[in-house]
């Protein structure tokens, strides 16, 4: 199986310059797997929840969502990618899994860090594992990492592969 990764400095609230530079970047990626950060297309530091809200988006119909599964059809490859989601009156810091199929897996961060509990809704899904190239991968984001219970709730669901999109801002 080959993963790789792409790491970059989002340009805040800009979400179509940096999703243009993500699909000019993995446009000859060659990979089964290949993970983005942490809230890659909106950045990171929010003022408040109404910025946060004027960014985050439903990925069942988001043009950044659209525009990475079609990326993931061109290049026959599953994608994991941090997304601000909208879900009704709620902003997830999520993490999605993408494949040439569509969105396959949605995970909410539940261990929301410092002030990201002033605007983000805490997750409200069961950790899942899903198959990628005969691997099994589960899902968690970026503070996630400090409770073992994360890891070992993966690990007894028999992920193989832990995805991790981090936005570190110490």
């Amino acid at each position: 199986m080959k993963i790789g990764f792409y790491q970059f400095t989002p340009v805040f609230g800009n979400i179509q310059v940096n999703l243009d530079k993500i699909l000019s970047a993995l446009q000859d990626a060659q990979a089964d797997l290949i993970v983005l950060p942490e809230l890659p297309f909106t950045g990171y530091l929010f003022a408040d929840r109404t910025e946060l809200a004027g960014l985050a988006e439903d990925p069942r119909a988001s043009a950044t969502v659209k525009a990475l599964v079609e990326l993931c059809q061109r290049q026959g490859f599953q994608l994991v990618t941090g997304f601000a989601e909208k879900a009704g009156d709620k902003i997830f810091n999520s993490a999605l899994l993408l494949g040439p199929s569509g969105v396959v897996n949605v995970y909410r961060k539940l261990h929301l860090f410092d002030r990201e509990k002033l605007y983000f809704d805490p997750g409200d899904l069961p950790l899942r594992v899903n198959p990628v190239a005969g691997a099994k991968i589960g899902m968690m984001i970026c503070f996630d990492w400090i409770f073992p219970e994360t890891c070992r709730v993966l690990a007894l669901e028999g992920a193989e592969i832990i995805c991790h999109p981090s936005n570190l801002v110490l």
